[in-house]
């Protein structure tokens, strides 16, 4: 009774809640590592990885025909009349010719690289989540694997994008003649090229979208929850385009090695980085190894976007059904 009487003298109409001082901000906590499995890090990656490719494919095609030199459908570096040229010769069509080689290379190749980007950023983070460094460095790593297993594929995708029918009636066939008429190392002529572009577009692509993301979040604490679709998106979008302008020249330098040959390209009789690149210089000039960096530009920043986003509510996804999973909600 006494300890009935003694809390119900406190609660008086009378006293209202003391607010926070104008400066105070909820403490902000970013869990180190999201603590999935490694399979659902991969399915995560996977769908993320087909949805960003499928959507912006038309202008993947685009900056394909740009990059490309020689007497391919494309001669114009212009965006404008690389569509229109496009559009002309193949209609709407055209600008999904190879998307089927792209479904079959980028859902492997996607759960490959989330996977081993977060299991590389819980070793080398130190379960710090502002590690910059740790974001970087987990990006290379996670690069240099699954670019062994896009290479391929990316190669078939940018000769099927160029070629009007005549060259390749599809993926399988553009795979049988590459390995009669060329042979294996085909497929990975551009790899070397492929990850010394995509080293540095990982590494500042994960730094700059988990510094974006926190630093979004630091803007608007008390609503990140409500609209953590828009930080992902915007954090994505920014880092897709920082990294997209920085590696322009040496994606298209992996152009150029990956449709030698093809529609009238030039065949390189070295595949070294620097005798393609002198290539290109006394060709087109210095400016033609920025060809193509507005589509690049225009692709990577919402593809980035709708892949963060994508792959952050797959994450999410999986969190809550693994926590119903431990509290015995599922069984």
């Amino acid at each position: 009774m006494a300890t009935e009487a003694t809390t119900t003298k406190f609660h008086n109409s009378d006293f209202r809640a003391v607010p926070p001082p104008p400066d105070y901000l909820p403490e902000i906590t970013v869990a180190p590592h999201d603590g999935l499995h490694f399979s659902q890090f991969m399915i995560a990656g996977s769908i993320a990885g087909c949805v960003e490719h499928m959507a912006m494919f038309p202008v993947d095609t685009v900056k394909t025909h740009m990059q490309a030199l020689g007497s391919c459908p494309i001669k114009s570096v212009g965006v404008r009349h690389a569509l229109r040229s496009v559009l002309k010769s193949e209609g709407l069509p055209g600008l999904y010719r190879g998307i089927g080689a792209m479904g079959l290379g980028a859902g492997p190749a996607h759960a490959v690289y989330f996977s081993v980007y977060e299991v590389c950023k819980k070793y080398f983070s130190g379960g710090d989540p502002n590690n910059s460094a740790a974001h970087a460095v987990s990006g290379v790593f996670a690069t240099v694997a699954s670019d062994a297993v896009f290479t391929p594929m990316d190669m078939v995708k940018q000769r099927l994008q160029l070629g009007n029918g005549t060259a390749y009636r599809g993926v399988l066939d553009c795979v049988k003649k590459v390995l009669k008429e060329e042979g294996f190392g085909a497929f990975y002529a551009s790899y070397r090229t492929t990850v010394l572009m995509n080293a540095p577009f990982t590494a500042v692509h994960f730094a700059t979208y988990e510094a974006a993301k926190r630093g979004l979040i630091e803007i608007s604490p008390e609503s990140a929850s409500d609209e953590r679709v828009m930080v992902h998106a915007t954090a994505g979008a920014l880092a897709g385009a920082s990294a997209a302008v920085v590696t322009t020249p040496l994606d298209v330098v992996k152009t150029q090695l990956q449709c030698q040959g093809v529609c009238g390209c030039d065949r390189f009789k070295s595949t070294a980085i620097r005798d393609v690149t002198k290539t290109i210089v006394q060709k087109d000039g210095y400016k033609g190894l920025m060809r193509g960096w507005i589509p690049r530009i225009l692709f990577h920043a919402p593809a980035a976007a709708i892949c963060w986003s994508t792959y952050e509510a797959a994450k999410s996804f999986f969190q809550e059904l693994n926590a119903c999973t431990e509290s015995g909600t599922i069984t």
